[in-house]
């Protein structure tokens, strides 16, 4: 988690140096692969780089696609590597059979943010504390769609604790909150072909509206995907 948060910190850098000949952001910023690579799952030709994907790798790609959406007036384009069978791919197959990946599943919550109006957040995030490392628990992006209706997606990244938020929605008027979530009971579980169906996207009820309040409680180890209206 900590090499792929590192994504945000790469793209500002790159950013700034970019920005200081092309202050009006005419040039795309391409993110040519992404994604976690592991070992080859045993028994597995290790060249063709065939590897399982879990929901650890589920909260990687909500997170990387959250930062990619809050620098997209400077990354444009972004691949992630790869789809099919190889590193963190979106479907494995085997002979006719085939499985959706729990990074399938967060790249079907995300395809609201396409064409959509992106809207800035300011957060706070508590802390992930493993042993003497700290990295931020919660990242989120979210944006607005052509109807007015605003997409909210949120990752917590630790797995052992939920997260609790309280926020006003500034400029934003909405009556509804409904919601989507992913996560399993270990960050670990995978999807098989015996098996398809253990990380797979549930309704969420966990985000409510309290007079001009949005109150949500974040599963630990969870990608979250609000529609609010």
């Amino acid at each position: 988690m900590q090499n792929a948060l590192r994504m945000d910190e790469i793209i500002k850098g790159h950013d700034s140096i970019m920005t200081k000949y092309d202050a009006q952001k005419r040039i795309a910023l391409v993110v040519g692969e992404w994604g976690i690579w592991t070992d080859p799952e045993p028994g597995t030709n290790p060249r063709f780089l065939y590897q399982q994907n879990s929901l650890r790798d589920a909260l990687i790609a909500g997170s990387t696609l959250n930062i990619f959406n809050n620098h997209c007036d400077r990354v444009k384009m972004a691949q992630l590597a790869q789809t099919i069978n190889v590193l963190q791919a979106l479907i494995l197959t085997e002979g006719p059979k085939m499985i959706l990946t729990p990074t399938y599943h967060v790249f079907d919550m995300y395809k609201v943010h396409h064409d959509a109006k992106m809207l800035p957040v300011k957060f706070t995030s508590p802390d992930y504390v493993l042993g003497n490392q700290t990295l931020p628990a919660l990242n989120v992006s979210a944006s607005q769609d052509s109807l007015g209706v605003v997409h909210i997606t949120l990752v917590n990244i630790d797995p052992g604790k939920s997260i609790t938020l309280s926020t006003t929605l500034n400029q934003v008027k909405w009556a509804t909150v409904t919601g989507e979530v992913l996560t399993s009971a270990k960050i670990t579980d995978i999807n098989t072909f015996d098996k398809s169906g253990t990380v797979k996207i549930v309704k969420f009820d966990g985000a409510k509206k309290q007079g001009d309040l949005l109150n949500v409680v974040l599963p630990s180890k969870s990608v979250v995907l609000l529609t609010i209206k």
